[in-house]
């Protein structure tokens, strides 16, 4: 057996997803992964603490735990919102001369540069932000997760405010060059909102190779079923096994 350190698949959920999503991904990813769900303030085990709605109050949060000493590669992954908030790590770390993930993953999201669906939350009404959500087939009508979609309503706010400034922030040039990490982008066949040609666009923010996976289901295919895990697991063995042969040993 090997005595390596597992790779540690960092996940971000969807907006107003919470952590919870990620129960029961350890039984699915396999060998040599370890998942590490990451709450954000007014998540959850952060439920206490004020939602962070700026690219930099953002950072401040996140940053410093992956910018300490590093025990073997990581992964980290986001869906929706989840994949603006890893990309946004991912970016912090290069442009800081950190050594950053060994792969970005990123699902149900199109890449910043594309024509925003997101609503400008300052400006708009309740109904607006739930016909955009709930209305353009992401979610069928009637359903439960339309239920939820109201009763979320304030946390989708912040959360949407949050998802401009990462996607804003995005779109600055860095100084340091385009990324070169591997991404690997997850998409669904029935998501209209960010449909498998998404992938397309997300070569545009890596050097790096870019690796495409279509899965079943909706917006809200991150919840339940063990493919998506299995997935990740797989990518993450695959990610970890490339990032230590390119590291020097001795």
């Amino acid at each position: 057996m090997s005595d390596e350190q597992p790779v540690r698949l960092h996940c971000f959920a969807h907006s107003a997803g919470g952590v919870s999503v990620f129960d029961g991904w350890a039984e699915s990813t396999g060998p040599g992964v370890e998942v590490r769900a990451v709450s954000l303030p007014g998540e959850q085990r952060r439920r206490s603490e004020p939602r962070v709605t700026t690219h930099e109050a953002l950072l401040a949060d996140l940053l410093p735990p992956f910018t300490g000493p590093r025990c073997g590669p990581y992964v980290l992954y986001g869906h929706g919102l989840g994949a603006l908030v890893a990309l946004t790590v991912t970016r912090a770390l290069h442009e800081a001369g950190v050594p950053g993930p060994a792969l970005l993953a990123v699902s149900a999201c199109p890449p910043p540069h594309t024509p925003s669906a997101l609503p400008d939350v300052r400006g708009a009404t309740d109904a607006d932000v739930l016909h955009l959500l709930g209305g353009q087939g992401a979610v069928p009508p009637g359903s439960d997760e339309g239920i939820v979609l109201r009763a979320m309503l304030p946390v989708l706010r912040a959360d949407l405010e949050l998802a401009k400034a990462l996607e804003e922030a995005a779109r600055t040039p860095s100084s340091t060059g385009p990324l070169t990490t591997p991404v690997l982008v997850v998409s669904s066949q029935a998501n209209p909102l960010a449909p498998p040609t998404i992938t397309d666009g997300w070569w545009q923010w890596t050097q790096g190779p870019v690796r495409s996976r279509t899965v079943p289901g909706r917006h809200f295919f991150v919840r339940g079923g063990r493919e998506l895990p299995r997935l990740l697991g797989r990518a993450c063995r695959v990610a970890g096994r490339l990032a230590r042969q390119r590291v020097p040993v001795g």
